[in-house]
């Protein structure tokens, strides 16, 4: 199943952050007993953290969050890619230089793919469920990306001047400051329309 949580928050020490991300993972341990990571860039002031169950790469080369080869992107992920390894395919035909693949996830996949075709061409050519956090160091911006039905959960907003994402609210109720009372008025959506409207949430 897998799960991750983290948060844009600058002001913080990298220890500080890399132990609240570690906290914010742990509370969805059941989502991933497998591996945990947690990855800090003290200086963006983003922390990634991440639960892994292990299904499609079960060694340590599908540790996550993961870097791109060239460092560039940091990714963490919850799903699976069912057609990774055509990715891996064309990539690999489409460059002069044979890639250097360290395992078989299809983690490793997405990343090499958001490498060489950009972000929307690659979600165009992914067949898979999935939910994604996206990091780009070059360019100091946060992707968040779900599959088109939205199969898998992701769940964001601001605590104060921190903008914080899981794919549990359970892990958002760890970040300090999170207020997590009822919205009378998306309450009152909820039973007028049997679903709460955007941009309300509960």
């Amino acid at each position: 199943m897998c799960g991750f949580a983290g948060f844009i928050d600058p002001g913080r020490s990298a220890g500080e952050m890399k132990a609240l991300a570690s906290s914010m993972g742990d509370t969805i341990v059941h989502r991933g007993p497998d591996d945990a990571g947690a990855w800090v860039d003290e200086e963006s002031g983003i922390a990634l953290a991440h639960r892994r169950l292990s299904v499609v790469d079960l060694s340590a080369a599908g540790h996550q969050p993961m870097e791109s080869s060239s460092g560039r992107y940091v990714i963490a992920f919850n799903g699976e890619i069912y057609n990774h390894l055509q990715l891996r395919e064309q990539l690999e035909a489409s460059t002069s230089q044979p890639l250097s693949w360290r395992g078989h996830s299809d983690t490793e996949t997405l990343l090499a793919a958001f490498e060489q075709l950009g972000i929307k061409q690659t979600l165009e050519a992914c067949v898979g469920m999935f939910a994604i956090v996206l990091w780009d160091r070059m360019e100091r911006r946060l992707t968040l990306m779900r599959d088109r039905f939205g199969e898998k959960p992701l769940y964001y907003g601001w605590v104060n001047n921190a903008f914080v994402f899981a794919s549990e609210l359970k892990a958002l109720r760890c970040f300090p400051g999170f207020d997590n009372s009822v919205s009378r008025e998306s309450l009152a959506a909820y039973l007028r329309f049997s679903h709460v409207p955007a941009p309300l949430t509960i």
